[in-house]
């Protein structure tokens, strides 16, 4: 049986659920999307039946981040009344509340945002072709979407660091390295070497599971809030500057950012 939420797809096969986005050419996040995400995730919680997670995406990106040609109000890097905070951060917080654990398939590029989702998950399993980038200083912008604090809780403050103060792209060996992935798969075995992994989760008594990863995760949630909170001030004044301008049209034509530090 496959359900649908707007540009989300469920599927079920068992204990696990396979959970895509179709969101064409780059799986772009919006708050409209990671509201529909967040609501998958939450259903399947409380469905009684799922015990493990895949999250995956369609097409070659696995998620390039914000789609950077739609205003900043529509895709929740800035919101219109800044007193009411951000609201796809409002979002990704949702996300890290969920409590059925997640096995992540990356098959390409998981870039600023889109990294970002992928440290939602509890594992990753990544092909070769995956790529791996905290481009936010490329853009004259400042880390988003709780990076700050789920990133170097994964791989420590000096692998982040490097990530974000390069903008540099790593890929899938050398995120294995530094511990952002869990495993290498080649592509056309990507998803079934994620549902193996999510299967030998499911597998287990599912209120034992739950009471672990709860304890794992324990506050997990409220810090990323308070990482997105700070994120946002620091993206709102940076927004206004003349670097982030030349940074997203640096970007958009690929070449590096002449910058003036204003």
């Amino acid at each position: 049986m496959t359900d649908r939420i707007g540009d989300i797809h469920i599927a079920h096969d068992g204990f696990v659920a396979t959970v895509t986005i179709d969101k064409p050419p780059i799986n772009a996040v919006s708050v409209d999307l990671m509201r529909d995400l967040a609501d998958a995730l939450e259903g399947l919680d409380r469905d009684g039946v799922t015990r493990a997670v895949v999250l995956a995406t369609a097409g070659k990106v696995f998620c390039s981040g914000a789609d950077l040609t739609r205003r900043a109000d529509e895709i929740g890097i800035a919101a219109k009344d800044e007193a009411r905070g951000n609201p796809l951060y409002d979002q990704a917080v949702r996300l890290f509340s969920t409590e059925l654990p997640i096995v992540v398939a990356v098959q390409g590029a998981a870039v600023g945002a889109g990294l970002g989702l992928a440290l939602a998950g509890d594992f990753r399993v990544a092909a070769p072709e995956a790529r791996f980038a905290a481009n936010f200083t490329k853009l004259g912008f400042h880390p988003g979407f709780g990076l700050t604090y789920t990133l170097p809780r994964l791989v420590g403050r000096q692998h982040a660091a490097r990530m974000f103060l390069t903008g540099d792209r790593f890929d899938a060996e050398a995120a294995r390295e530094m511990g952002l992935v869990d495993e290498i798969a080649p592509l056309d075995q990507l998803m079934a070497r994620a549902h193996a992994l999510a299967g030998s989760i499911a597998e287990n008594a599912p209120l034992a599971v739950r009471s672990t990863r709860n304890t794992l995760r324990a506050d997990l949630s409220t810090a990323v809030r308070a990482a997105t909170d700070h994120e946002f001030v620091e993206q709102q004044w940076l927004m206004k500057t003349d670097d982030f301008r030349e940074g997203l049209k640096a970007v958009g034509e690929r070449r590096p950012g002449d910058f003036k530090g204003r």
